[in-house]
Order: structure tokens, then sequence, then C-alpha cells
């Protein structure tokens, strides 16, 4: 095997793929700054009992772990950035009211999210901590809407859930863990059947709960069917009241719900979104509340977020022209090399051409040129 041939799953990216990323990069921060979302760095690794602490067993095995050649501890390399950004809430930032926090960089996992996704997303995320109210929920739902907008990914559609609904039926069964893990994957798997056998024995009500919530899915009309036939236990209208309203402060975008979607099951606590968009195989984006997330750290506060990772969001996105740049000889002349100067903080890019190479197609395009005119260096077009 040739010595430069690249793991599975992880790819160099080329010039023309990387300004597509890096400009989509760009747009989805300034947009969170637009929202007054301040921007963290957490490190690429740290120490693994932090670095996973209270996120779950999916997680660990997402995590590259290797051993610190100065301390001899385990490490890790992130999986996900949202337990980080939580970490640096509760105890480096330690505000008392909202925190609005945003970051984007690469992150690892030991295998792939899907048969064709690579291993190492660049993930971009933003979070609101300290509110508690639906407000938040929204505002980071319409952040994300923005977000795809500003990155040129059009015809998005919303498809939403509540973990507290599925959390209030499983609770209600009193299952052990083994077979709670069982139902919770015949769940996803909507298979009714096995459902229907692993809740023999259990109360009825949740159980026949469980098996209608593998049906509850497609428009607003399923709010209205999960009220007539879940039970009223202790969380369930009011995860679906709450599903009613963001819906109806969604604009420019077709809403649907999956009540039974478990994806993240164990990490949100309320209203989770997922964001999809023609031509990608899974969702672009997904985010929900997740108030649980700060408490392994000392200081539980409520807190709703979103993700996505910015290398599938470009393979759907909208292709952007190329700027035009302007075409310059090279030289040692300092009218000429001022001349070039001047035009490169005026925002220009100017590609000189070295000796030798003037016959060469540039890969910026350029559409003009720098030419001396009268003793003067003018651009003009080609």
């Amino acid at each position: 095997m040739s010595a430069w041939v690249l793991p599975d799953h992880i790819a160099d990216v080329l010039p023309f793929e990387a300004r597509h990323i890096e400009e989509i990069r760009r747009d989805l921060l300034d947009m969170a700054r637009c929202y007054g979302y301040e921007l963290v760095m957490p490190p690429l690794l740290e120490h693994l009992e932090s670095l996973l602490s209270g996120t779950g067993e999916a997680l660990d095995l997402q995590t590259f772990k290797l051993v610190d050649q100065l301390s001899g501890r385990m490490m890790g390399l992130r999986a996900d950035s949202t337990p980080q950004v939580a970490r640096i809430d509760a105890h480096l930032l330690n505000r008392s009211g909202v925190t609005r926090l945003c970051y984007c960089g690469p992150v690892l996992h030991t295998r792939p999210g899907a048969p064709h996704a690579t291993r190492e997303p660049l993930q971009f995320g933003a979070e609101i901590y300290g509110h508690k109210g639906l407000e938040a929920d929204l505002e980071i739902l319409t952040l994300a809407l923005d977000a795809l907008q500003a990155a040129q990914v059009n015809a998005v559609s919303v498809d939403m859930a509540d973990a507290r609904i599925v959390h209030a039926l499983v609770a209600q069964t009193q299952l052990g863990s083994d077979k709670q893990a069982l139902l919770h994957a015949a769940l996803a798997a909507k298979d009714a059947s096995e459902i229907q056998s692993l809740t023999r024995g259990c109360p009825a009500a949740p159980a026949q709960g469980l098996c209608d919530l593998v049906q509850l899915y497609g428009g607003t009309a399923v709010l209205d069917e999960a009220r007539k036939v879940l039970p009223d236990i202790a969380g369930i209208r009011e995860a679906l009241d709450h599903l009613k309203w963001l819906a109806s402060h969604v604009e420019g975008a077709k809403v649907t719900f999956d009540l039974s979607d478990l994806r993240g099951y164990a990490y949100y606590s309320g209203a989770q979104f997922s964001l999809y968009a023609p031509g990608a195989s899974d969702a672009v984006a997904r985010g929900g509340r997740y108030d649980e997330v700060g408490s392994i750290f000392g200081r539980k506060r409520p807190a709703v977020g979103f993700s996505l990772d910015i290398k599938a969001l470009s393979a759907v996105a909208a292709p952007r022209p190329l700027r035009a740049a302007i075409r310059a000889p090279w030289g040692e002349a300092a009218d000429l090399r001022a001349a070039i100067a001047a035009l490169r903080k005026l925002g220009e890019t100017v590609v000189c051409v070295l000796p030798g190479h003037e016959s060469e197609v540039d890969e910026f395009q350029c559409d003009r040129e720098l030419i001396q005119a009268a003793g003067q260096w003018v651009v003009k077009s080609i």
C-alpha cells in the first residue's frame, strides 16, 4: 500500500471544495454573530474523563483515545463539541444570566455516521444557556434555518419531535435498563410487533401508547391525533403543546413531526428538530433542548442548541461563482509593487505571474490584468 493513501473515510479537501467550505464557514459565523453569539474554541483533545463526562456510551464509542506522553493519562479526540462548550459555560464563564455561544472546528469519529460520511466533520454549532422558556428553543431553530439560508441551502424542511414523550412512556413501563434499550431500538425501527412483545405484561396505557407512537408521523394533524391516542401521562401534553407552538412560528419551511424519533434520546430533554435539504441523504442539521448537559460539571443550566457538519452541508449548498481576480506581471519596480499592494488593500485578488509561467492558465479565472500605460499601472479588462 502506498504511504500516501489516506485511511478510510478520511480525505484531503482540494482548492475548489475548500473555498466553498470556507465561504460557508464564514457565513455561518457571521450569522451567529448577528444573533449575538460569542465564538469559543474548545481544544481538539482533552482528558478522557472530562471529554466524556455524562455523554453516554454512543459518544464513547465514537471517540479516538490515546495516552498523553506528558502525564500518562488517557486523552480523547473530541467527537462532539457540545460537552466542551457546556464545560466552558459551567466552569470558565460561570455567568448567572443568559449566555450565547457558538463554535466551529473539526471533530473526529472512530466510525462514519453514514455509508459515505467523513470521519472528520467540520462541526459548527450554536447554544443558549440559562433560559428555560420556549423563546430560546425558537431562537435556536430560527438561527439554524437562517444559517442554512446564509449557506444558500434552499427548500429546507423541519422534522420535529420531543424527547419527553418517549421518556414518559418508557418510564411508565417499569422495564429494566436492558429491555429499555431493546425498546428504544424497536421504536427507532418502528417495529410495532417487537414493541408489543417487549411491553407484554406492562401497564396497558404506556404499552399501547408506545405502539401508537410509531404511527404518529406526518403533518400538524399528528399532534391532534397524539392528544387523542396517547395516555394522559405527565409531560406528554406539555411536549405536544410546545411542538405546536414552535411549529406555528416556523416561516418559509415545511414542518413535519415524527414523535417516535429517538436520535439522541439519551441526550435531549425536550423539543428537538432535524433539518433536511434536497439532495442530502440525512439531516443537514440537528438540534434541540438538552438541559442535563451541564449537570456532570456541577452546574445544571437550561440549554438548547444545534450543530451541523459544514463539509456535508457544502455538498448540497448552491455552488458559488469564483470571485474574479486581476493578473499582474511579476517585477521588482517600486511603482508596480505599490500598484499591486494598493489593489490588494481594496480587497482585490491579484495573482502575479511568475517568470516563465506566462502561458499557464491561472486557477483564479482572472478577468482583468494590470498593465502599464502612459507610465501608469492601470487595470484593464481581458
